[in-house]
């Protein structure tokens, strides 16, 4: 039986996105994980991570990600609207598959002693890990946050750490370690600057202030967008669904006359909370999730006979379909390109090793091992910039949600946006040279590989182009923005050049 288990760590930084790119990178080192999600927020400056895996992996992951946290990030220079206490403020490991709480709960306390022991962060355990009572709430371990907690923590014994010296870190402050169920992190923006109101409703929903079961609920002020919002996490969603929430916030608004202008999901959802909700708003009788198409496809594709390939390989393309289909701004084009030239890899992967196999093809063996490798460390780093390129978008998003209320403010939003574009247009450059690479490797390959295989290097050269040319696209409408002549420069130049190394058709012309 598998083994998997979600964390989603929480790290006090949404604005320097280069931070939360070598964050991220340091948890993906390690093999095995996989990144689910990313989300940087510029307001509540705070990025929430996604991980799965296996236990162990995810762990280590997990540990990378505090130890580089605590190196890039100083609390005491750092401000948002989001309570915070650490560098990296909270990690949850949350059971997915053949995992219980239990497990989770030991995984988090021999992760919290790890932080300590690597890092010399102090450690809280919370939720089903808690060691006392009154932890089991994070906001009960927050209250005061890293500016009130690091003056208490020396004079209060009860507020001293589960793990480590009673005092937080300098910069990175203390991390809150746990194990619970699946989270939804929710927000609702309101058609108003008034944080009060917000407060108050946050307050009234709560549970901890009598509200709704398994609900927790705060007021946070969105200065960009000059709207309040109520920032909610619930803790069982099938106790205490998505729709009651919102109708409970929205009666709340008509109470203080504001009115809701949109919510929105923080990381991921389980299907089932959507569909709850859409069975409650459109009363539906007899609904089963049978009835959903997905489902149904889903459960005739994962039963296809061993005889029915094709079934089964366009199952596992339809979540990256999906993904870029739905109507959100990534993943985009820029990630499309990443994929085409990754899949050029691919080609090039399977025809020199199906190659060497041959009899025919003895003489060429090194090389074609050679080549074996180098394609397919290729696809995986263009398989890699998927997420990249989506990232470095989300990361120019959040520059330009950032305050601009006084002249102090609108210098940092600037700077945050000329490098945010500049991590942009850096990310779809480096598919595009990986992809030319990719084009003209896979001309070489055809004086060595079979015969047969020639139709699968045309078109793996045919995708190396499309990751070129579509990669540039996302280079070129990013310099469009870029305020730094040199850079452009540079770039435009590099761009040229690389389209001109794809120039050359990957289909011989005098073919009949």
């Amino acid at each position: 039986m598998k083994r998997l288990i979600e964390c989603v760590p929480n790290f006090s930084e949404g604005r320097d996105i280069a931070r939360v790119d070598a964050i991220v990178a340091a948890m993906r080192e390690v093999p095995g994980v996989f990144l689910l999600d990313r989300e940087s927020d510029a307001d509540h400056n705070r990025s929430v991570i996604t991980l799965a895996g296996e236990p162990e992996a995810v762990a280590e992951a997990a540990l990378r990600g505090v130890g580089k946290a605590a190196e890039l990030i100083d609390l005491t220079k750092h401000a948002g609207a989001h309570p915070r206490m650490g560098a990296t403020d909270v990690v949850p490991f949350i059971p997915i598959e053949g995992v219980a709480i239990e497990d989770c709960v030991a995984l988090a306390k021999k992760v919290g002693r790890e932080i300590w022991e690597r890092y010399r962060v102090p450690v809280y355990f919370y939720e089903a890990a808690a060691q006392r009572p009154e932890r089991t709430n994070l906001e009960n371990i927050r209250k005061g946050q890293f500016e009130g907690l690091r003056e208490e923590v020396l004079r209060n014994p009860d507020r001293a750490p589960d793990i480590g010296e009673p005092r937080l870190h300098a910069t990175a402050g203390a991390t809150v370690v746990g194990a619970r169920k699946f989270l939804i992190a929710y927000n609702i923006n309101l058609n108003t600057p008034d944080i009060e109101i917000a407060k108050r409703i946050g307050k009234n929903i709560r549970y901890s202030n009598g509200g709704l079961r398994y609900v927790k609920a705060m007021g946070v002020d969105l200065k960009a967008r000059h709207l309040a919002q109520v920032s909610i996490n619930m803790t069982d969603f099938e106790q205490t669904p998505l729709h009651r929430v919102f109708e409970m916030v929205k009666r709340e608004t008509e109470r203080y006359g504001v009115s809701i202008v949109g919510s929105e999901i923080v990381g991921l959802i389980p299907k089932r909370a959507i569909e709850l909700t859409a069975d409650f708003y459109l009363q539906l009788e007899n609904f089963s999730p049978a009835q959903e198409l997905e489902n149904r496809l889903g459960a005739s594709l994962g039963g296809a006979s061993a005889d029915d390939p094709g079934s089964k390989l366009a199952a596992l393309a339809q979540p990256f379909l999906d993904a870029v289909a739905q109507p959100t701004a990534t993943p985009g084009g820029g990630s499309v390109a990443a994929l085409a030239g990754s899949l050029g890899a691919s080609l090039g992967h399977m025809v020199a090793g199906l190659s060497r196999k041959k009899k025919s093809q003895a003489a060429h063996v090194d090389k074609l091992s050679e080549a074996l490798a180098d394609f397919q460390a290729a696809a995986r780093t263009l398989a890699e910039a998927i997420d990249r390129d989506a990232a470095s978008f989300e990361s120019v998003m959040a520059a330009y949600k950032m305050p601009q209320g006084s002249p102090e403010e609108q210098g940092h939003r600037e700077t945050a946006i000329q490098r945010a574009l500049q991590g942009a247009a850096q990310v779809p450059l480096e598919v595009a040279r990986g992809s030319a690479d990719i084009f003209e490797r896979l001309g070489q390959l055809e004086g060595i590989s079979s015969p047969s295989m020639l139709s699968d290097i045309r078109v793996g050269r045919l995708m190396a182009a499309a990751g070129v040319r579509g990669a540039l696209e996302n280079v070129a409408i990013n310099l469009e923005s870029i305020t730094d002549g040199s850079f452009s420069g540079r770039m435009r130049s590099e761009s040229a050049a690389l389209l001109a190394r794809v120039s050359e058709s990957p289909v011989n012309a005098s073919r009949s």
